[in-house]
């Protein structure tokens, strides 16, 4: 039986990734920068029509940044301008007729880990998928199903234990202070008073950056009994010496509590995404098969 021919929008904060694929296998990725919602909605749109046109499309599956109203597929409130109450769901799949599922990035990272990265490799069950850059997002995936409530989760604007002595305000405009407020690529560049690629590796702010991640990865092991964090972004993967500081602070703040982080199973438990930058867009097409269902 031939794979079916969906195709899957990684919906991101400064680029829209926009895949075609046989099943998994993607046939054709393109890349437009994320614009006014306009613009973007628009050409992505334009796009998604050219390639149904050439030979139906059985299915769409959007991962778009947040926050998001999941039942409407629109865009809630968001600090990036012009996004808010987009229409995100209605105007990709508009012209293209067929079933459609739209969740967070990181949720469909998620998934994406969950079936064909970490989780297939260590055979997880429960994963969080982290991506830190532009902003600070997390999607959590329990038995292969991603995890709603009242909406999704929000993992950017909890607040966590600062790290002593550190009294950097945070760029949240909501919150101030939130996980987002404080190590997101805006957030470190006002921390620090300069571009993140521009911090020295040596800089004694890191320390307090992996203090606080770690506090909040810390909470989600306790909280949800996730059996792997992933870390993507490009924040998070860009430093070599971030996760080693982040693992060892996760260590120290649960003090041996949970006997599945250890100092042996540490490197597992707390890693980089295995499919890398090929989560996001992973993440949307394991949206259009679930559409398919």
């Amino acid at each position: 039986m031939a794979e079916p021919r969906i195709a899957g929008v990684e919906l991101g904060g400064t680029k829209t990734i926009l895949v075609l694929a046989n099943g998994t296998e993607i046939v054709e990725q393109v890349s437009i920068p994320t614009q006014t919602p306009d613009i973007t909605l628009a050409a992505a749109n334009a796009r998604l029509r050219e390639w149904h046109a050439a030979a139906p499309i059985a299915a769409l599956g959007i991962a778009s940044f947040g926050p998001l109203d999941l039942a409407h597929g629109v865009m809630l409130p968001t600090p990036k301008p012009h996004w808010t109450d987009a229409p995100i769901r209605d105007a990709l799949n508009a012209g293209i007729d067929g079933p459609v599922v739209i969740d967070t990035d990181v949720n469909g990272a998620a998934l994406a880990e969950y079936r064909w990265g970490a989780g297939a490799q260590h055979g997880f069950t429960s994963l969080c998928y982290i991506t830190i850059g532009t902003g600070l997002g997390g999607g959590i995936v329990i038995d292969g199903v991603p995890l709603h409530g009242a909406m999704h989760p929000e993992i950017g604007h909890i607040r966590v234990r600062r790290a002593p002595g550190d009294d950097f305000a945070g760029v949240c405009r909501f919150h101030g202070d939130c996980l987002e407020g404080l190590v997101s690529g805006p957030a470190l560049a006002a921390r620090f008073g300069m571009d993140g690629s521009q911090i020295p590796d040596n800089h004694p702010g890191w320390q307090n950056v992996a203090i606080e991640i770690a506090d909040a990865i810390a909470t989600l092991f306790l909280m949800t009994s996730v059996e792997a964090v992933l870390i993507g972004g490009g924040v998070g993967t860009a430093r070599a010496s971030l996760l080693p500081a982040i693992r060892a602070c996760v260590l120290e703040s649960l003090a041996g509590y949970l006997p599945f982080v250890t100092s042996d199973s540490v490197a597992t438990r707390i890693a980089h995404p295995a499919l890398g930058d090929r989560a996001g867009p992973m993440g949307a097409l394991a949206l259009a098969l679930d559409a398919l269902d």
